[in-house]
């Protein structure tokens, strides 16, 4: 079953573009990275899937249900976590994950304590006392005490410590294995890489490539270093050149036989060649659209 589908899905507002195009599946029991920098559309994509904003074309459902005449009920079983999130400042953070469950109609305290526990978050405090890790932290109980079928989440871990970044996903791989569908929005790819099995890329509101992560990080570039040179070998298909001193990297796309046969005639003392990074990858496909 797809959690997610939609069909040619455009929103502009006005002349500006939003997304243009939109067609995405992600499956039940995925853990689904929607890749992209700032303002190529993931923000746009997420609020038009929760019916936070209308689309201008196209369709989409969730959950097999059609987002704009099923909202109400999609929205019962899915856990939202916006980039920013924002609640009444004079609230205890105890009374926001309450009324939160309470919106929901739904008995979250016993999923709740163990959440805040998990994240060391201290429920007395107003909001307005906490710091942008910690509101982080109220949002991540507010949109997963309810152990809901689908999580959606934007950019969800500016603002949280590295320790407290590893114990989120640690909740996110739990609600997975026990059939939680996750999408996770992000420009971290490390992130991306290290936790989600499919992914998206998306760039000016357009899906470039969207496929399972083995098979994006399946190329034929390299990650090639040389050390001992001040100048790259005479090679078509380089890209990404550095230079650090007397070492040189890049990525080369070409053949592999002219490249050993160019580095036969440079005077190397050492030399790397490895599989590209997932954020090298989507240099690589980033640059492959500009050129066309």
């Amino acid at each position: 079953m797809n959690v997610i589908k939609t069909d040619s899905l455009v929103k502009f507002y006005g002349k500006s573009r939003g997304i243009d195009g939109i067609n995405l599946q992600v499956e039940e029991g995925d853990f689904f990275g929607f890749i992209g920098p700032n303002g190529a559309g993931k923000s746009t994509t997420v609020r038009t899937l929760l019916g936070l904003i209308s689309p201008t074309s196209g369709s989409a459902e969730i959950l097999g249900k059609d987002i704009i005449k099923n909202k109400t009920e999609i929205l019962s079983e899915i856990g939202y976590m916006p980039s920013e999130a924002a609640f009444y400042p004079d609230m205890r953070v105890r009374e926001v994950i309450k009324l939160s469950a309470a919106l929901r109609k739904r008995d979250c305290a016993a999923t709740a304590k163990h959440l805040c526990e998990r994240l060391q978050l201290d429920t007395e405090k107003k909001i307005k006392e906490l710091s942008l890790g910690n509101r982080k932290k109220v949002s991540i109980v507010c949109a997963l005490q309810h152990t809901p079928r689908l999580c959606i989440l934007d950019e969800p871990t500016s603002g949280l410590d590295p320790l407290m970044q590893r114990e989120f996903y640690a909740i996110l791989k739990e609600l997975n294995e026990s059939g939680t569908t996750v999408f996770l929005s992000s420009h971290i790819l490390s992130e991306v890489q290290r936790y989600c099995k499919h992914a998206a890329v998306i760039r000016d509101g357009k899906i470039l490539v969207c496929d399972s992560i083995e098979n994006i990080g399946h190329t034929e570039a390299k990650r090639v270093s040389l050390r001992g040179i001040t100048s790259p070998p005479a090679l078509e298909g380089i890209k990404d050149l550095k230079q650090n001193g007397d070492t040189i990297s890049f990525l080369y796309s070409g053949s592999p036989s002219m490249l050993l046969s160019e580095l036969s005639k440079l005077t190397i003392t050492d030399i790397n060649i490895t599989e590209p990074d997932l954020e090298e990858i989507f240099m690589h496909f980033y640059s492959k659209e500009e050129r066309k």
